[in-house]
Formats: structure tokens, C-alpha cells, sequence
């Protein structure tokens, strides 16, 4: 019983020491950003549910949906993020380990010569012995004041971080990819378009140049129409230039040699209006992978101000181990050469200079760094995804003009067309209403690129149908969650 007291005392007395460490004054001030403390309009939930994960497919493109899957099979840059992840599961497997009772065993044989004047005593003094070790040991640090449960849910959330930026590499992998496809389809468009600008002006040159014989158009008259048959010759060259471009790069992006899409001949897919909201989703924060990662980082940070809080108390180990040591070989593996043990160490801080306080301090900063970063990370997604919404229904009615803009040219071609067929009018003016709407087929290609890249920008800045990677999320199940949605 007394001994009992006594052993209970020296713990108390541990516990009491432990206090001239403290980390009281020490803690966190920044304070995250919440779905309640940001304007959103919940009419909009439903909006929410798109894309979905393969919203390319939305595209009905065979072969983009092909340059898609092949870049997320064999993109360098992709195979790098996978990299990082299978890192950070092994880091959180590390931390689980320390949760465990370590098991080891050592063998030694060493042949060595006793002094004779040393610390061994005759019959061993001055010979040459063999001295045979065989040890099984085991250690458990019990985890009273949570420091490796802390560490590991610190792992935990910084794995979830990196899946999470994985699937935003992929999602970032993919529209890239899914731009560059439709970029090439711009440019062949605009280079055929273009063809046809050449060949009207050429007609155009051509008839000029029977005016100017005829003594009906000037000098002046030819050399404009002949400039602007050349500055057809340079555009078209140029388009050919940067379509090469964005083959190469549209090879690249998909993990491909230059030559791998030679033959690609991509088209503009038509232009289907989206019910775009006036205002925000609320559910949006947990629809973009990049706003998820910051969020679990702010939850990894906080578990690793809760593990350097735990370095503050007492540090229990229970230890035990057991085998056979001897001096020569023959007696090794005797009852009487067996070596077991058991005991119990407790360490504990007591004065270290302000190392803890400034630790905690430390973690306590990259609570604040990752709050900060993850509302900088939420403004800058809520901001792009109000960006792509007003783009997007901005195109949509600049495209709603251009279409009647686009049939009154064409009406305005027939019209003139007809007249010259019928004699009422000269064929100058039918070549002229043409070069007005081979102007406007130009604009009508740029607005549906600009609503097709911008359709694929706001995928993007939804999220592209963001999903928590289950096995991911399976290993987190027993790490709560922080920050509120």
C-alpha cells in the first residue's frame, strides 16, 4: 500500500512538473469563411447537381471524349500528382503505425578477447570468447494526451488535401484538353471561312480589274482589291501556322508524339442555351476540389496544433523484452541464459528554453496560414464561378443577335444575288453583300468558340463533378470534420 502511494505521489509530481511547460496565451485568431457567412441563393441547389464527372461526354464527341481519357491515362503531369498522393498515403499509413505496439528482434554474434584487466572476471579474463545475443523486444507508447492520434488525423486530412488536388489535376487535365480540341475546331472554321473570303475577293479582283480595261474603276480600285487578295494569302497562312499549334499542344496535353493528331478534324458542336441562375449556388463550396483540399488542410493544421499540445505532458512508453544471452556458443540457448524484462519510462518537459511554446506557436501560425488560404481559395472560386456565369450569359445574348444579324446578311446576299441574275443590278454589288456575310460567319465561328470554351470554363469552375475518392474517404471516416460546409 505504501509503495502504491508513493508510486502515486511521484506521478502527481510528474503531472505538476509538467505544468512549467505550458501553452497557455498561445492560439489561433483567423476564422473561416462558412456557406452561412457568404450570400447565396438556395433556388439555385438544383443548379448544383452539373456537371457531372464525365461532363464531356455532354459534347457527343467520339473523339474528344478518346483525347480525354487518353491524357488521363498517360499525362506526365498527371502521373506526377499521382505520385504525390501515393506519398501522401504512405505518410498517412506512417502515422497509423505509431498507434500500435512495435514488435522487433536483434542477433548478434560477436568473437572477442576479454582484457585481462577489464571488467569481465576470470575464467573469462584474458580469453577469447564468443558472446551470443538473441533479443525480441516490443514497445508500446501509450497515447494518453492524443499525440499520435492527432498525428494521424494531421495525415489523414493532408491526404484527403492531396486526393482532392488530384482530382483537380484531373479536372484541370481535362479542360485543358477539352479547349484545345475545340481551339483547333475554331481555326479550321475560321481557316475555311477564310477560303471562301479568298476566293470572293479573288472573283472580286478579277472583275475590278475588266472594270479598270473598260475604263470604269481606277488604278486606286485595283490595287485595293488586289492588297486585300494578299492580306487573304497571309491570314490563311497564319491560320494554317497556329493550327499546327494546337494539333502539337492538343498532342501534348493527351500524352502524345506531335504527329499523333495529324489527322484530327474536329467541328464546332452547335450551340444549345444553358438555364444559367442569376446568383451563386450555396452548395457550390463542396463542388470544387480546390476549395475541398483547402478546407481539410485547415482541418490538418488544426490536428497538428493538437498533437504539439500534447508534447506538453508526460510521454508513457511500456517496454518488454525477452531472450538468450551468453558468452560462448554453447550455453546460449540454456534456461540460465535467458534475458527477460519489462518496464515503463515516462518522460516529460519541464524547462526547455520556450522550445514547446514556440513549436505550438509555430503550428498555431499554420492554423491561420490555412484558414487564410482556404477563404482566399473560396472568394477566388465563388468570384470564377460569378465570372463564367456572366460571360456565359453575356454570349449567350451576343449569339442571339448575331443570328439575326447573320440572316439579314444572308437575306441582304439573296437579294442582291437575285438582282444581278435578273439583270437589275451589277455583279460588283452581289460580291459586295457577299464579303458582308463572310464577315459575319467569321463573328458567328468566334461567339460559338467563346460559349464553347466558356461552357467548359464554368464546368471547370463548379468543380467538373468533384467526388471524394471512396478509398480516400474510407481511411478518413474516423477524422471529423472541422469546418463547416
Amino acid at each position: 500500500m505504501h509503495r502504491f502511494l508513493l508510486r502515486a505521489l511521484l506521478l502527481s509530481g510528474c503531472l505538476l512538473l509538467s505544468a512549467c511547460a505550458s501553452y497557455s496565451g498561445i492560439a489561433p485568431q483567423a476564422k473561416p469563411l462558412t456557406g452561412t457567412s457568404i450570400s447565396g441563393s438556395e433556388s439555385a441547389a438544383a443548379f448544383t447537381a452539373w456537371p457531372r464527372q464525365d461532363w464531356w461526354q455532354e459534347f457527343d464527341d467520339p473523339a474528344l471524349a478518346a483525347l480525354i481519357e487518353q491524357a488521363l491515362a498517360g499525362s506526365p503531369s498527371l502521373q506526377a500528382a499521382t505520385a504525390k498522393l501515393a506519398r501522401a498515403r504512405a505518410v498517412a499509413d506512417q502515422a497509423e503505425s505509431g498507434l500500435w505496439p512495435q514488435l522487433g528482434t536483434s542477433l548478434s554474434l560477436v568473437r572477442e578477447r576479454f582484457s585481462e584487466r577489464g571488467e569481465v572476471p576470470p575464467p573469462y579474463a584474458g580469453t577469447t570468447r564468443d558472446i551470443d545475443d538473441l533479443q525480441f523486444a516490443g514497445r508500446w507508447e501509450l497515447d494518453f494526451f492524443g499525440k499520435n492520434r492527432e498525428g494521424l488525423h494531421q495525415a489523414i486530412g493532408e491526404l484527403r488535401a492531396t486526393a482532392a488536388e488530384h482530382q483537380a489535376a484531373k479536372l484541370m487535365l481535362a479542360s485543358a484538353v477539352a479547349r484545345s480540341y475545340f481551339n483547333l475546331a475554331r481555326l479550321r472554321a475560321q481557316r475555311e471561312v477564310a477560303a471562301q473570303r479568298q476566293s470572293q475577293r479573288s472573283a472580286l479582283s478579277a472583275l475590278i480589274a475588266r472594270r479598270f480595261k473598260a475604263g470604269l474603276d481606277t488604278r486606286s480600285d485595283l490595287d485595293t482589291i488586289d492588297g486585300l487578295v494578299a492580306e487573304d494569302v497571309r491570314d490563311i497562312a497564319l491560320l494554317e501556322e497556329m493550327t499546327d499549334l494546337a494539333r502539337h499542344a492538343l498532342a501534348a496535353l493527351s500524352g502524345q508524339g506531335p504527329e499523333a493528331v495529324k489527322d484530327l478534324a474536329p467541328t464546332l458542336p452547335a450551340v444549345s442555351p444553358l438555364a444559367l441562375p442569376r446568383s451563386l449556388p450555396a452548395a457550390l463550396l463542396g463542388h470544387r476540389a480546390d476549395v475541398v483540399a483547402a478546407r481539410w488542410r485547415v482541418e490538418a493544421a488544426v490536428h497538428g496544433l493538437e498533437a504539439s499540445k500534447a508534447l506538453f505532458y508526460p510521454n508513457v512508453n511500456l517496454m518488454a523484452f525477452t531472450g538468450y544471452s551468453a558468452i560462448g556458443f554453447d550455453h546460449w540457448l540454456d534456461a540460465g541464459s535467458r534475458q527477460p524484462g519489462i518496464g515503463l519510462a515516462v518522460n516529460l518537459p519541464l524547462f526547455d528554453a520556450g522550445r514547446l511554446r514556440s513549436l505550438y506557436r509555430g503550428n498555431a501560425a499554420a492554423v491561420d496560414g490555412a484558414v487564410a488560404a482556404y477563404n482566399g481559395t473560396l472568394l477566388d472560386a465563388l468570384r470564377d464561378v460569378a465570372d463564367q456565369l456572366t460571360t456565359l450569359q453575356s454570349l449567350q445574348a451576343q449569339l442571339a443577335g448575331q443570328a439575326s444579324v447573320l440572316g439579314a446578311a444572308e437575306r441582304s446576299r439573296d437579294l442582291a444575288l437575285q438582282r444581278y441574275q435578273a439583270g437589275i443590278s451589277d455583279r460588283l454589288s452581289a460580291l459586295n453583300m457577299e464579303s458582308a456575310l463572310i464577315a459575319q460567319r467569321r463573328a458567328s465561328i468566334e461567339l460559338r468558340a467563346r460559349w464553347i470554351d466558356g461552357r467548359i470554363a464554368l464546368m471547370r469552375a463548379l468543380g467538373g463533378g468533384f467526388a471524394e475518392d471512396p478509398a480516400t474517404a474510407l481511411a478518413a471516416s474516423a477524422n471529423p470534420t472541422t469546418i463547416e460546409n
